[in-house]
């Protein structure tokens, strides 16, 4: 049986209505909340980077005040307006199903599940035989992966032209994609349903190779230096998934269903970041809930767990590791629920310290940040934060160095040797302000331009003098009911030998493309469907646990 039958069957929620919700709803309530809502909120409504919506937390506060929230979403935060999937009936329902939720029961992750859901695809030895070098492009690490996140697929782009050369379906929003190394050849995704697909991208179209539901809500991967493990990480059921990184067979799991949280309680866990490093044999994982990480030595007899590192911090997100000298050594973790970056020591196998990124920051590095600073002699880091229109940065003895303002809240800082700049993006910003990037110089550490996507003109501006350094004409694009659309930008990726950023407009189903040098307009990739994440092969072979 299929790991979503069983978890449907047997994981039913116990749900008691009132029935005193307003209006009319055929809504079905929990798969619109497992769909839209689960991924911030938690699968049992605890918590993370949303707020906690437990009973005892929601059920004496004011419905129609909870229901104004969900369709007009709240300003600053990651919370966005439903008023567009769901209508004043639909959210009224939704608060009454909230406000006497009774819990799920908490699904264990077995070896037995997630091999039941492994299937080939394709003769991976055979095509490898067949198509020794790419066949669509002139170097397989030419290739970036765009992740469509509502047409639930991949699309695989040709990184020095923008040609679209396919497109995949790989399950519902495609959360993370990553390349083996190794073997660049073959490249990985993982959907927020669960599904891990296996692509080969020297072959015509970028064949599928195998899949494997590892379970009903997952995030993300990571593969070993060496080539040979994948890992996954689950929402539900909480753990990780150990794979042979050339099948998709599963090796060995590691439920996170019975841990100790910071506050020394025990319960269940899901597993956010999963990290690789140059370092050593290891593949690192983080419990969201819990506020450990895990230290996975993928070199020994049955892949033991080597390190514990607990006290990080709550809710645990993403991360990224430490370029430059010891390239790979530190981890840091993003604790959403403590405003900290924890940093872990792969070395010492401990808790190095703590950089706290502000009040209510919320720090969410994505890719991350690491880079070295001429004038102070430094491997230095830096995240953007959620709440907080503000960019983090570190140096290598782990200080806080510079808090520099931004427009608003964001998801993603990233950058590579090709580009004088870190760009920040602002997409929680609210309607004015996420459709800014900003570019901070990585020498000065002050913010040098800012790239503006309009409704029908993009511009580079001096951020001192406002002067305009570039502009460019904007197709205007409008929703289903003739509204222009404000583009909502996010996700700055290396591409083309270094020549180019990448960045997405998720509303409005295009990449923009623009000099890496300068921030000087390109072109654009259209026909897309909200594009979240872009990752260029080349720019991953460089970053450790990317």
């Amino acid at each position: 049986m299929k790991i979503n039958k069983i978890i449907t069957s047997v994981a039913a929620l116990a749900v008691i209505s009132t029935g005193l919700y307003a209006g009319t709803s055929n809504m079905d309530v929990e798969k619109m909340f497992e769909k839209e809502c689960q991924g911030c909120h938690g699968p049992n409504h605890e918590g993370g980077v949303g707020s906690d919506l437990r009973p005892n937390v929601i059920d004496k506060k004011n419905a129609y005040m909870l229901a104004e929230t969900i369709l007009e979403g709240r300003a600053g935060t990651a919370m966005p307006p439903f008023n567009n999937k769901m209508n004043k009936g639909d959210a009224d329902k939704m608060v009454d199903y909230l406000q006497h939720f009774k819990g799920r029961k908490v699904e264990v992750l077995t070896l037995e599940n997630v091999t039941a859901g492994w299937k080939t695809l394709n003769d991976r030895t055979a095509l490898m035989k067949k198509y020794p070098q790419a066949v669509d492009v002139k170097k397989n690490t030419d290739i970036c992966f765009v992740t469509e996140r509502d047409a639930e697929r991949v699309t695989f782009v040709d990184g020095t032209t923008g040609k679209i050369l396919s497109r995949h379906p790989a399950g519902f929003a495609v959360h993370v994609t990553v390349t083996n190394k190794r073997q660049p050849r073959y490249a990985y995704s993982i959907s927020r349903s669960g599904l891990v697909t296996m692509f080969d991208l020297n072959t015509p179209g970028q064949k599928k190779i195998a899949e494997v539901q590892v379970g009903s809500d997952s995030r993300g991967l990571a593969v070993s230096p060496d080539g040979k493990y994948l890992m996954a990480g689950n929402y539900v059921p909480g753990g990780a998934i150990l794979m042979d990184a050339m099948t998709l067979e599963p090796l060995k799991v590691y439920p996170t269903t019975s841990v100790i949280n910071v506050d020394g309680d025990i319960g269940s866990s899901r597993v956010a970041g999963i990290y690789d490093t140059p370092y050593g044999p290891y593949i690192a994982f983080a419990l969201k809930d819990a506020g450990h990480v895990y230290i996975v030595d993928y070199s020994k007899p049955n892949y033991p767990i080597v390190g514990d590192i607990p006290n990080i911090g709550k809710i645990l997100h993403d991360g990224f590791l430490n370029e430059g000298k010891e390239i790979g050594r530190y981890l840091f973790q993003a604790s959403q629920g403590s405003d900290v970056m924890g940093v872990v020591d792969f070395k010492t196998k401990k808790l190095v310290t703590k950089i706290y990124t502000g009040p209510s920051a919320k720090p969410h590095p994505g890719q991350g940040s690491s880079w070295y600073n001429e004038g102070l002699g430094q491997q230095l880091g830096a995240t953007v934060n959620m709440n907080l229109g503000q960019v983090t940065i570190w140096d290598d003895n782990f200080d806080v160095i510079r808090q520099i303002p931004t427009a608003g809240g964001g998801l993603f800082i990233g950058t590579s040797e090709h580009t004088p700049f870190l760009w920040a993006d602002n997409v929680l910003g609210g309607p004015t302000n996420w459709n800014k990037i900003y570019l901070i110089n990585k020498q000065s550490l002050e913010v040098d331009r800012i790239l503006e996507v309009g409704t029908k003109k993009g511009k580079i501006t001096d951020p001192v003098t406002h002067k305009t350094l570039y502009s460019w004409s904007v197709p205007t694009v409008k929703d289903k009911d003739g509204k222009v659309l404000v583009p909502r930008i996010l996700h700055a990726e290396p591409a083309n030998h270094g020549k180019w950023t990448m960045v997405s407009e998720w509303n409005a189903g295009r990449i923009g493309i623009y000099e890496a040098k300068t921030g000087k307009f390109v072109k654009y990739i259209k026909g897309l469907t909200t594009p979240t994440f872009t990752y260029s092969i080349e720019h991953r072979q460089t970053i450790p646990g990317a």
